[in-house]
């Protein structure tokens, strides 16, 4: 079977990485990169690069890939459905939910598969935590904490922490859980001068009562990517920079220091650092898309499971301009 034949729309710095693996993906030939503005360095010339998506369509893409600012992945993604190319569009699917809901429609109508590069699900620690979660393995959820802080990425130009960073633990802590948010209160902060929010803090519940919060900002040189999910056996900690999962056990021992025994609570017993296989997540995200488009398995991230996503942020937003609690769905 000829391979697949693949596009890719933007060349920004998630594109030249999507362009890498693309390059040497099982099935597939990368024939066209849009990019009206190429670099000049070593690795894009060897990139066979085009200057419009309309350029990139006459090379009979079959699917491709929309890395390119969030405003303009709905007139981007909606001409590759009308050209009939599945697509695979980077996260966040849209800017708000109405946008996402014409790129569904686009797709739907043309019966093509669309995608989001919601690439926190095809980490391996974050699918392993999520396969213990739905073993059973931490008992009843408790809560789930996230930390997603780092310096500011130039390359953001179009939307705040909220829908570039934000996003990604939404949809990630609706994932592992398998619940959707009931309600959530969030406030963000503006320090870098910049027109859109810099930080977020916000807490909230998935159905069921299990309690979020997450902690999201652009402001702090250190770099941390760390899931945090507490339950009635122990709590389970993903570290998604090294795609590390430890689990942190209830204690189990009796304890003879009066100051601890007096305690209520739990204390800690054993800790262990799981030993899981580390395939690079975009790899397995492009496979995952590759094997869609060929009618095997379904392993995307839907634009249902997307758009549901912008609209939990799209709350957020809410919840902090207001001060009030949003109610989700």
């Amino acid at each position: 079977m000829a391979d697949l034949r693949a596009g890719l729309v933007g060349l920004g710095q998630m594109g030249r990485h999507h362009a890498r693996v693309l390059g040497s993906l099982p099935g597939v030939e990368l024939v066209g990169v849009v990019e009206p503005d190429p670099p000049t360095d070593r690795a894009a010339d060897q990139l066979p690069i085009v200057a419009t998506v309309d350029e990139l369509l006459e090379e009979g893409v079959d699917l491709a890939v929309v890395s390119v600012p969030t405003a303009l992945h709905e007139p981007v993604a909606v001409q590759l459905a009308e050209a009939g190319v599945h697509a695979l569009i980077e996260k966040p699917v849209a800017p708000d939910v109405a946008a996402a809901r014409r790129i569904a429609d686009a797709f739907t109508t043309a019966g093509l598969l669309a995608c989001v590069g919601h690439i926190e699900r095809y980490n391996p620690a974050l699918q392993e935590m999520r396969r213990r979660l739905k073993n059973g393995e931490l008992g009843e959820i408790y809560q789930i904490a996230t930390r997603r802080q780092g310096p500011f990425p130039a390359r953001i130009a179009d939307v705040g922490v909220v829908l570039d960073l934000a996003t990604h633990d939404v949809d990630l802590t609706a994932w592992v859980a398998d619940r959707p948010y009931v309600d959530l209160a969030a406030r963000t902060a503006h320090r870098s001068g910049r027109q859109f929010e810099d930080l977020v803090a916000a807490v909230g519940t998935l159905s069921g009562g299990i309690v979020v919060n997450h902690l999201v900002n652009w402001l702090s040189p250190l770099k941390e990517r760390v899931t945090v999910v507490t339950g009635e056996r122990g709590t389970l900690v993903a570290d998604t920079i090294a795609a590390d999962l430890t689990f942190y056990a209830n204690g189990l021992a009796p304890v003879s220091w009066d100051t601890l025994a007096s305690f209520r609570g739990v204390v800690q017993g054993d800790v262990t650092r799981y030993a899981i296989p580390k395939r690079e997540p975009l790899l397995v995200e492009l496979e995952a898309f590759r094997d869609a488009v060929l009618g095997h398995g379904s392993r995307v991230v839907s634009i249902t499971d997307a758009t549901d996503t912008v609209e939990v942020a799209e709350a957020l937003l809410r919840a902090a301009a207001s001060a009030e609690t949003q109610t989700i769905g």
